[in-house]
């Protein structure tokens, strides 16, 4: 797939439709000197299915059907059948070129959804991590190494069992049911130092390996009673529903931008209302809000 995925890059169109044409022209000049004897209308396979990566769907059947004309007309077959030839021809060539349109299709929508995610994990000011099946960290962001890796500056490739001995547990070698829970429970930096976690994680499945994700807050210096509940959830002030929805997407890790976008507001309006977040919460930046959010609203997130 690395191949293909080079092959059908945005950048390669062109080229790639050119070279199709340049396929379909060569083809046919070799068919009309070949015949009688040796029919290649087969090989329109292959330009409609490189073109098939970019082209409209709308245009593909009509590829197809060129293809069947200038097979037709280089065919030392029986011409009292040529109707249904070609109709059949024209179904096979359109059918796997539209095949080959949706394989690739998915396959970008693929690789556009995990380069999102990719890019939400790394600009989140929550820590977020990722386990192979193994149980070493496969992805971690930032404020995921400030937590555990302080000193060291590395989490990649080392064992979850290092740092959150419990999250290791959770990981679901069977074929029974994904699962999506939070746990509160003893952690571990790279320094030694222990402190009391909240955690929220989900399992899935990636091919056939099982794999979790998880985002970790450092409760430790808040008041936490024995059910994982904020002591003081009491003592939070209100918010109105402005700002629970901008809370809920700098949770999210949005921009400020794209609040604006997502609300359907202008971004002074959101930065306004950061700042009236800011002064209810008594802190002063989006990474200390995150935390503020999952320690004092989590039940209204």
């Amino acid at each position: 797939m690395p191949l293909l995925d080079r092959l059908w890059e945005p950048a390669n169109r062109f080229s790639v439709l050119v070279l199709s044409g340049i396929l379909i022209a060569v083809i046919a000049l070799v068919d009309g000197f070949t015949k009688p004897y040796v029919s290649l209308g087969f090989l329109y396979l292959f330009p409609i299915m490189l073109a098939a990566g970019y082209a409209p769907r709308w245009v593909i059947p009509l590829l197809a059907l060129v293809c069947t004309g200038l097979t037709e007309a280089f065919s030392s077959l029986d011409p009292a059948h040529s109707i249904v030839r070609m109709i059949f021809v024209v179904l096979a060539l359109a059918g796997c070129g539209l095949f080959v349109s949706e394989l690739v299709r998915n396959r970008r929508l693929s690789i556009e959804a995990r380069e999102r995610m990719r890019v939400l994990v790394e600009t989140s000011p929550a820590a977020i991590v990722t386990v192979d099946a193994r149980g070493f960290i496969e992805v971690a962001n930032d404020a995921a190494l400030t937590l555990l890796a302080p000193r060291e500056r590395g989490l990649i490739g080392h064992p979850i069992a290092a740092f959150l001995p419990e999250l290791h547990h959770a990981l679901r070698y069977d074929e029974g049911p994904q699962f999506r829970a939070a746990m509160q429970c003893q952690g571990r930096r790279d320094n030694g130092e222990t402190f009391l976690a909240d955690v929220w994680f989900s399992t899935y499945r990636e091919a056939a390996s099982p794999k979790l994700a998880a985002i970790i807050a450092d409760v430790s210096e808040e008041g936490f009673n024995n059910n994982g509940a904020v002591a003081h959830a009491e003592d939070r002030k209100s918010l109105a529903p402005r700002e629970l929805d901008v809370l809920r997407l700098v949770f999210e890790g949005l921009a400020n931008k794209e609040i604006a976008a997502r609300l359907d507001v202008s971004e002074s309006t959101v930065k306004n209302t950061l700042q009236q977040l800011f002064a209810k919460t008594e802190v002063r930046t989006r990474s200390q809000l995150v935390r503020v959010a999952l320690e004092r609203y989590r039940d209204v997130l």
